[in-house]
Formats: structure tokens, sequence, C-alpha cells
């Protein structure tokens, strides 16, 4: 099996864009609609990468980061985490990175630079 990426988003449009996106670079996408389900999924399975958006309906994606950083679970303190957000404010990017997340980019969603992003991160299983 490919690499596991665990994407934490309750938009249907975007969480659909970016399991196609990466389904077709090989690899498998487990999909959390909320804050807290994503952090019960990241204890419960074993996964590569977390792409996380900011603007959750429970918990916010700050804290959601500082739970997986946090997490009883050895290896979420070093497991890579990608904010993907549309808060595009002055600061957003920093209070991402000091939440835990290594990474911020910004929607709309570019697929080339998150295929490039991800792969900054893990090698891609697979490419067409």
């Amino acid at each position: 099996m490919g690499s596991v990426i665990l994407y934490i988003e309750d938009n249907p449009d975007n969480m659909m864009l970016v399991k196609r996106a990466l389904e077709s670079r090989g690899y498998t996408l487990l999909e959390a609609l909320s804050g807290l389900d994503g952090v019960a999924m990241a204890e419960k399975k074993e996964v590569d990468l977390i792409l996380l958006d900011i603007n959750l309906p429970d918990i916010d994606g700050y804290e959601v980061a500082r739970r997986l950083r946090g997490s009883a679970k050895p290896t979420l303190a070093y497991t890579p985490i990608i904010a993907i957000t549309a808060n595009a404010l002055k600061g957003d990017a920093e209070k991402a990175l000091a939440a835990g997340c290594d990474v911020y980019m910004s929607k709309p969603i570019n697929i080339r630079e998150l295929w490039a992003r991800v792969e900054a991160f893990i090698q891609a299983p697979h490419k067409p």
C-alpha cells in the first residue's frame, strides 16, 4: 500500500478535489470531517502526513495541530502537518506554524503546489 495521508476538512468539494489529486499519484487518503474526528483518526491509524483545514466546525485547525503534537502517540510529534486554509491575513501562517504545522498553504488549492508540498515530505508511491 502507498503512503497514507489524513485530510481533515469539512468542505466536501475541497475533500473531493484533494482526494482525486492525491489518489491519482498513488496515495491513500483518509477523510475526517471535523477536528475531533481528525485527532481521533490520527491516533488510531498510521499516517505519513496530515493535511489540515484551519476553519473546522468544532475545534479549529490550530487546536487540532496542538493536540496532535501533544498526543500520547509518539509518532504524531513529528508527523508532517500541512495547513490548508482560506485564511490569508497577516500572521495566519505564523499562527499555524506556532501551533505545530510544518507548512502553510492558502486556498484555493493549487494541485501542482499540493503535489510538490506532499512529495517534499513523503515520496510519491507512483507517478503517472
